[in-house]
């Protein structure tokens, strides 16, 4: 079953977001920045009953029925974190009839570490790592495109999703993550109002948590 869009300038995006240690929300209304609503929250210990407390307080049932989009972050971060964040998009998705896409950490942080680091040139690579508490690394690759209708405009392609590798060798720019909340909040509502294709209804099914080690790890 397909979604019928709204014209993007209507368009009401809703993102659900979590790192090592925080997790949170953001609400952005017609696809206009200054509209942008936030919230997020370090762990504590029920994280599981107070996402959905948290939540409720977050949105009203007037602003989730006008969501057009969801869009969640699907790790790699804290386990349960991720796993919870990724079962209230799929049940909010499904529950509102929405579309729900998704989008690793590391892709949501790769366009502000090439921006500081000053990687601007079309096709160039770069890989984003994280360091295993025991041995190797989880890493993805990234590389630079400019959109053809926005002169400057600088887009971040996934070419590698984040994965365990036992060593660290590549000739391309190599940084380690480090997450923003607000930031990180902000870019995944612009990567979810930028991925508007995705129009099936039925979409939330092929959204999961991305961990590609064990919990023990």
């Amino acid at each position: 079953m397909k979604h019928k869009l709204k014209p993007r300038q209507n368009y009401n995006t809703l993102v659900i977001h979590s790192t090592d240690d925080s997790f949170g929300f953001g609400y952005r209304k017609k696809n206009n920045i200054e509209s942008d609503e936030l919230f997020i929250k370090k762990f504590d210990n029920d994280l599981c009953n107070n996402l959905i407390i948290e939540f409720n307080k977050f949105i009203s049932k007037e602003n989730l029925q006008k969501v057009n989009k969801i869009s969640v972050n699907i790790g790699p971060a804290n386990f349960n974190a991720s796993r919870l964040i990724v079962v209230l998009a799929r049940t909010i998705s499904q529950q509102i009839n929405c579309p729900l896409d998704s989008f690793s950490s590391f892709k949501i942080i790769a366009k502000r570490i090439a921006s500081k680091n000053n990687i601007f040139t079309n096709k160039e690579s770069f890989w984003i790592y994280k360091k295993l508490k025991r041995n190797g690394f989880i890493a993805g690759k990234y590389e630079i495109y400019h959109d053809e209708e926005k002169k400057g405009d600088i887009l971040i392609r996934e070419t590698v999703l984040p994965k365990v590798i036992k060593e660290l060798e590549s000739k391309e720019p190599i940084f380690e993550a480090n997450y923003q909340d607000e930031e990180d909040l902000i870019e995944l509502l612009d990567l979810s109002n930028k991925n508007l294709f995705i129009t099936n209804l039925n979409s939330w099914q092929k959204v999961l948590p991305l961990y590609p080690i064990s919990p023990i790890n």
